[in-house]
């Protein structure tokens, strides 16, 4: 299994620039981070993760959304420097803004499902609709800063908005790769709008994602699906945002994160955000989140592979389900994923698409619109 383990103090290697490095889960191989574009290791092929000579602590951040983050963020520059609006943005930022999204109380849905404290966090209020906005506002930062100006991702969705958008913004070509006749015409349209390439493939969106990654190898395009490691970086300010959040509320860390699971980047991302507040002495061992992903039953290959206690997942090449964002059968963070479910003492659950759907009106009527894929979470949690 992925060796995901922080030191009390880490050892800086010399290929780190500013801090900051990228490790290879698998073999522990270090990489430096911004001389090349690079996703996978050089020696194995496993997964990288940024790693900082620093941990953070929740006295480090400063501002508002993503940006307040900065100082657990990998970039450059070795200093946030904020622009004279004061509105916590950091110089060199691409951003709309993202992030400081609500943490609902929703009072109905905790005497239904038996849950105290029970609060949902509503990542839809990010400018193009969903939490991708976090991983892409620092992922097309760093690539604006190696340099690249291509931007390219599979999508079911979310990401081609996302991607398309602050591609735009920062004035980078986007080029989106989508699941013929399986993503929804509104997605469609926003890419379009923000001037994105559209390619749309007859197959799945791992079919799809095998493509763009072909693209990337080739050196054709900077990838910013979740396999690309600074896109995650953005997305593990969820997680800070949680625990801060809930913490001002409740004077105490919630006990469990429950999350739809597709390339199960958040909930690698989130594992990342609980270990590193940990290691910085912010965040007691007993006070870490357990993790619960939620798939569909058409697609679960992660709750698969967490019920038969395998350390590796079965790629599903048929899936289906209404959740259109989770309809995927090959999740690549599964291997950072996995971990972060056994050893945050959490599970996964599939659903059935009714299931989702019952959940998704229990959310409507708290006044809380959320896609099919993001009530999973819910239905996920009435089965625990």
């Amino acid at each position: 299994m992925a060796d995901l383990s922080l030191p009390d103090a880490p050892r800086v290697p010399d290929v780190a620039a500013n801090g900051v490095w990228l490790r290879c889960i698998e073999c522990g191989h270090d990489h430096a981070p911004f001389a090349e574009v690079r996703y996978t290791c050089a020696e194995c092929g496993g997964l990288l993760e940024a790693r900082y000579d620093t941990y953070p602590t929740f006295a480090d951040f400063e501002g508002k959304g993503v940006w307040r983050y900065e100082a657990a963020l990998p970039f450059e520059e070795s200093e946030a420097r904020r622009d004279s609006s004061g509105d916590g943005d950091a110089a060199g930022s691409v951003t709309l803004p993202e992030g400081d999204t609500p943490l609902h109380r929703v009072p109905r849905l905790e005497a239904s499902v038996g849950v105290r404290n029970l609060r949902v966090k509503h990542e839809g209020m990010n400018p193009t609709g969903s939490f991708k906005d976090r991983g892409m506002t620092v992922g097309v930062r760093v690539a604006r800063e190696l340099g690249v100006d291509r931007l390219a991702c599979a999508s079911t969705g979310n990401t081609s908005a996302a991607l398309s958008a602050y591609g735009a913004r920062a004035g980078l070509e986007t080029l989106v790769l989508l699941p013929e006749g399986k993503v929804a015409a509104g997605k469609i349209a926003q890419a379009s709008l923000h001037g994105a390439h559209i390619l749309e493939v007859d197959g799945n969106f791992d079919s799809c994602l095998d493509i763009v990654q072909e693209l990337a190898d080739r050196g054709e395009a900077y990838l910013l699906n979740s396999l690309n490691p600074f896109r995650l970086e953005g997305q593990k300010t969820i997680g800070l945002e949680v625990l801060e959040e809930f913490y001002a509320d409740e004077g105490r860390f919630p006990d469990r994160v429950v999350l739809p699971v597709g390339n199960a980047g958040n909930t690698a991302a989130l594992y990342k955000c609980f270990r590193e507040m940990a290691a910085g002495g912010d965040l007691a061992p007993g006070d870490v989140p357990k993790l619960t992903g939620v798939q569909a039953e058409g697609a679960a290959p992660m709750v698969e592979a967490v019920e038969n206690g395998a350390d590796e997942i079965r790629r599903w090449d048929d899936v289906e389900t209404v959740a259109t964002a989770i309809r995927i059968g090959n999740p690549v963070n599964a291997p950072k994923a996995l971990p972060g479910i056994r050893e945050t003492g959490g599970t996964a659950v599939a659903v059935s698409d009714a299931e989702i759907t019952d959940a998704q009106r229990a959310l409507a009527g708290e006044g809380v619109g959320v896609e099919p894929a993001s009530a999973a979470s819910v239905a996920g949690l009435r089965k625990l």
